[in-house]
């Protein structure tokens, strides 16, 4: 099986008191709709996790992140709170989640908390009580603006700035109680809150601090960095949020309006004041508390002089952040939809460079998926039945063995592919419902937006855990809220969990490789073949010891790595059975090896 022994769960356990801990741990994140439903309406929850922590144990990871099970109205499935501070029926009871704590500490593991503080829900009662008036004390907590001078309130164009949502649509939404426009770079239901305003702050702050008294490890701390806005002074002195740049034609003849948003990106991400902010949470939340939490920062759009900065130790900020650039490789100048070929060579330099980036100071996340992804295998890798499981095991071996904290999304470690969406009634998702409604309405046909949503939209990330061959894979005995992956009659825990060539197998191996090697969580990294486009390799170091991963990311049988690494290898891990004990034998398709050496 290559489970992690007893043994190693008390070494692991016994060693979280280290500030660094969590460079040797690996964090599996579960999407709590689509996990396991306890109750049979249809929904996973606390209590279906719960029932599910042997797995979780079997497995070997050190870390569960859990997405969202706040109170919310749902909009975007739980990133829109509408209270910080309890658990949403539809998953549970505080006192479930005080169960799941204490289950998970029980085995020698951690639960990390979604933190979503960029925005609440509309239904939230601060913005309830900001709405209500203009002078009410919580106005300035949430972003309010009069229209666009000369435009008539409500109608298009006459919101305050160009700004367009992530989830298509202007990003200001006009309340007519009070005549003014509020801002939301998500959803309508998901208002902004005002960071600027240092009542929020501690607010936010005092909210986490309730978390972390209840046992709760950590946070994973949702578009983070988009807290700090960018402003500017206008006439009467009153700070202003300004438009975004408007894209133009190549020969500079003037703006072209093909598009109606201006760019938000230099405006929101990375803003004047968001290290400010990070080091003050960090004051107020963490630098008291004895060493074993974990902090981490999502930052789309962030280069890695940025990533820097937030992971930096001595600055006290956030322990690692996911950056987005490795996972927008196949988005076009116009966005996510507009889906352009991607190649391993495109990975490869990619992840490089965050490698090198962060080689001396800062630490990385490692992830190919998660809930806003579509399936790793069927993005990265060749999800064709005679490739899906060689595949699923050589982009973790490699994703795994670099330097970084290794995340796994619920269905990763069985090799499960996108769901093959054909019809927009089987999506459940806001972000592509709106995507479609409105590409369609511009004139773009429907079959062709369907295929965009179908290999990049997020509910490939959100059909139910398959646990089975039972009907729903074994999710619910009732009408599950998403359908059921097609293929859950096939590919299922039940059918992998035992079997020592399985793809849940070969993640077990190597889990427990970074629990036992320490070259793994500390080494340094070392790029081979930089310029190869079918063999990912490379060489991590630690006080003499070594390892040596080599990897076919192709369909080419008979690829051969081209390298001279001096010393004696010795094989600790293949994905295929009957793996050669040299490192520059042919490798056959999706095939990957690590090597040992001291």
């Amino acid at each position: 099986m290559g489970a992690s022994s007893p043994t190693r769960r008390i070494r692991q356990t016994a060693a979280v008191t280290a500030r660094d801990w969590w460079k040797s741990a690996v964090v599996y994140q579960v999407y709590p709709r689509s996990f396991a439903d306890s109750d049979g309406d249809g929904v996973g929850d606390i209590r279906g996790i719960i029932g599910k922590l042997d797995y979780l144990e079997r497995l070997g990871v050190d870390v569960v992140w859990l997405s969202p099970v706040y109170r919310s109205p749902m909009a975007d499935n739980g990133y829109d709170i509408s209270d910080y501070q309890d658990v949403d029926p539809l998953f549970g009871t505080l006192d479930d989640l005080d169960e799941l704590v204490a289950g998970l500490h029980a085995r020698g593991m951690k639960l990390v908390m979604d933190l979503v503080v960029n925005h609440t829900s509309s239904a939230h009662a601060w913005f309830q009580e900001s709405r209500s008036s203009t002078d009410n004390p919580k106005r300035d907590w949430y972003w309010w603006r009069d229209p666009r001078e000369g435009f008539e309130p409500g109608t298009p164009g006459a919101e305050p700035t160009n700004w367009g949502s992530a989830f298509s649509g202007p990003a200001w939404t006009y309340d007519a109680t009070t005549g003014q426009y509020y801002l939301h770079l998500f959803a309508p239901e998901q208002p902004d809150l005002n960071w600027e305003n240092p009542e929020v702050r501690q607010a936010v702050y005092a909210m986490m601090n309730w978390w972390l008294d209840r046992g709760v490890d950590g946070f994973r701390m949702d578009v983070i960095c988009l807290l700090s806005k960018v402003l500017v002074h206008g006439p009467d002195g009153r700070a202003q949020l300004p438009d975004g740049r408007l894209e133009r034609d190549p020969n500079g003849a003037g703006v072209v309006d093909t598009t109606k948003y201006g760019d938000t990106t230099p405006l929101v991400v990375n803003g004047p004041r968001i290290h400010e902010f990070m080091q003050e949470m960090h004051r107020a939340v963490f630098a008291d508390r004895p060493p074993g939490l974990l902090t981490v920062g999502e930052t789309p759009a962030t280069p890695v002089e940025q990533a820097r900065l937030y992971t930096d130790p001595a600055r006290g900020e956030v322990d690692m952040v996911f950056q987005f650039e490795h996972v927008d490789l196949d988005s076009g100048p116009r966005g996510k939809w507009d889906i352009v070929p991607m190649t391993m060579l495109d990975l490869k330099r990619s992840l490089g460079r965050w490698q090198e980036g962060l080689a001396e100071v800062g630490w990385n996340s490692l992830y190919l998926g998660n809930h806003d992804q579509p399936r790793c295998v069927s993005r990265f890798g060749n999800d064709a039945p005679e490739h899906r499981e060689q595949s699923a095991k050589s982009l973790a071996t490699v994703l795994h063995l670099h330097r970084g904290t290794p995340y796994v999304y619920e269905g990763d470690e069985l090799g499960l592919p996108n769901a093959r969406y054909t019809r927009i009634d089987q999506l459940r998702d806001v972000e592509s419902l709106n995507r479609y409604s409105e590409a369609v309405a511009a004139g773009q046909d429907p079959a062709a937006v369907m295929a965009a949503l179908s290999a990049k939209g997020r509910d490939n990330a959100r059909v139910p855990m398959p646990w089975n061959d039972e009907a729903n894979g074994g999710f619910t005995t009732g009408t599950p809220w998403i359908d059921p992956h097609p293929d859950a009659a096939t590919i299922n825990v039940a059918a992998q969990v035992d079997d020592p060539d399985s793809v849940f197998a070969h993640f077990q191996r190597l889990i427990a490789l970074r629990h036992d090697q320490p070259v793994v969580a500390h080494g340094t990294f070392r790029m081979l073949l930089p310029d190869d486009e079918r063999v990912y390799a490379f060489v991590r170091e630690l006080d003499g010891a070594r390892l040596l991963v080599v990897a076919n990311l192709s369909d080419d049988d008979g690829v051969v790595a081209d390298i001279d690494e001096a010393g004696t290898w010795t094989l600790a891990l293949g994905s295929v059975a009957g793996s050669s004990q040299t490192a520059t034998d042919p490798l056959a398709p999706w095939e990957s090896r690590v090597y040992l050496t001291e």
